[in-house]
């Protein structure tokens, strides 16, 4: 039923690019990718096609790529969002091949397939486009789902279908968990070669910051009291900014950032915050915060390295709504005490290890968001000992890249006999 209904979209295809395009979640001079379509040219050798769907995706499998790529591989990353692109553009290795993944719409995925003719895909994490599966199991095409997680609420969901998604996931060649909850849950829906390597978000290098942006920032705040919310979806913003205008009574000079998980939401965050009464600033219009600037809204891409040394508290999004909470990795390894909320299913046993040892604190009210805020701007020593629990957490549960290499070694392996075979 999907690969037909999915066929029959094709006539409305260019009204949706359409509507996406205004809503900025496309790039207009890229809009033939989402065909399948490309003006570049596939490379000679074994090509290693390696797909995330966003930025938080692409992030996590960086050193991945770049360990593959040291080993002679052409890769081609394909991601799904624009703001990932951009990510794409500032971290890939030069002569890494970044496109946009095609709509999964079978004319489009085999056009995809017949030019760039991967010899192994690697998923990342939950990427199971059902097209895009079948017409690359049809191929012979090796798929292996990497990272791979699957929340207590979409097992339920699928479950609800044992037979497709037991098709789709015995398609998989080889399924690497996040963790073993992941992997009990994969295996009881139908995948048949589960190996729980670990979460390869805690092996990531922290993310950059730009030294000439990160000196003008901090110029710019100077010793002013500092606070951030990253990451942040609707509903949660309208929290922070309660927050802050209760803070800066007993805080005189607060700055609070606030870097949205979307960025394009940034103006309506500004609104927001003026409707309250505070002065507001965005970064996006090449603006850094004024003596009198209150909220500083960070909407732009791949910045979060700039937030994470600049705050010393830091409020990770996507947590107080039902979201499934966002990665709190890179501000652990950065520096900054984490408060979340409770809905954090997406890294459930990331936050569990990191509240068991006080690394993080859970809050569920606006009230409790206020306490602990003024509690650790308070106190450097309290910051202190909730950085270097978070920081042993992530050094503990590391690993998962070599354990992923190791499980993808025999793969690679074959490629680069096959080539040998063919030169000889």
């Amino acid at each position: 039923m999907y690969r037909l209904l999915s066929a029959a979209a094709v006539p409305f295809t260019p009204i949706l690019l359409a509507q996406r395009l205004k809503r900025g979640k496309e790039h207009r001079q890229r809009l033939p990718e989402r065909r399948g379509e490309s003006r570049i040219g596939r490379p000679d050798g074994p090509l290693i096609w390696l797909h995330g769907a966003s930025v938080g995706e692409l992030a996590s499998v960086l050193p991945l790529i770049d360990r593959i790529r040291a080993r002679g591989f052409g890769m081609l990353v394909t991601t799904g969002t624009v703001t990932s692109g951009g990510l794409a553009e500032q971290r890939l290795q030069r002569g890494v091949i970044h496109q946009f993944i095609p709509l999964d719409i079978s004319r489009f995925v085999r056009r995809f397939l017949e030019h760039w003719r991967p010899d192994l895909a690697l998923f990342v994490e939950s990427e199971l486009w059902p097209n895009l599966m079948i017409e690359a199991s049809t191929r012979g095409i090796p798929m292996v789902l990497i990272n791979a997680r699957l929340s207590e609420n979409s097992y339920q969901r699928w479950r609800r279908a044992p037979r497709s998604i037991a098709d789709l996931l015995r398609r998989l060649d080889l399924c690497l968990a996040g963790t073993s909850s992941d992997a009990l849950r994969l295996s009881d829906l139908g995948a048949s070669n589960v190996v729980t390597t670990g979460n390869l978000k805690l092996d990531a290098p922290a993310p950059p910051a730009e030294p000439r942006a990160l000196a003008e920032l901090q110029n710019a705040i100077n010793r002013r009291p500092v606070i951030a919310a990253a990451s942040t979806h609707p509903g949660e913003e309208e929290a922070v900014i309660e927050a802050h205008a209760r803070l800066r009574r007993n805080f005189p000079g607060l700055l609070t950032v606030i870097a949205p998980r979307h960025p394009e939401r940034g103006p309506w965050i500004a609104e927001v915050a003026a409707g309250a009464g505070l002065s507001v600033t965005l970064r996006s219009r090449g603006e850094l915060p004024e003596h009198a600037t209150e909220i500083y809204v960070a909407d732009t891409v791949g910045e979060l390295g700039l937030i994470y040394r600049m705050a010393p508290v830091v409020f990770i999004g996507g947590s107080l709504i039902k979201h499934g909470g966002q990665n709190p990795i890179e501000a652990a390894k950065l520096g900054a005490a984490i408060l979340h909320g409770p809905h954090v299913w997406n890294f459930a046993e990331i936050y569990s290890a990191l509240d068991n040892v006080r690394g993080a604190e859970r809050i569920e009210s606006v009230d409790r968001l206020v306490a602990h805020l003024a509690a650790w701007l308070n106190d450097a020593d309290a910051r202190a000992r909730v950085v270097a629990a978070a920081n042993g957490v992530v050094e503990n549960l590391s690993g998962a890249l070599d354990r992923t290499l190791a499980s993808l070694d025999p793969y690679l392996m074959q490629l680069q006999l096959h080539q040998r075979a063919s030169h000889a």
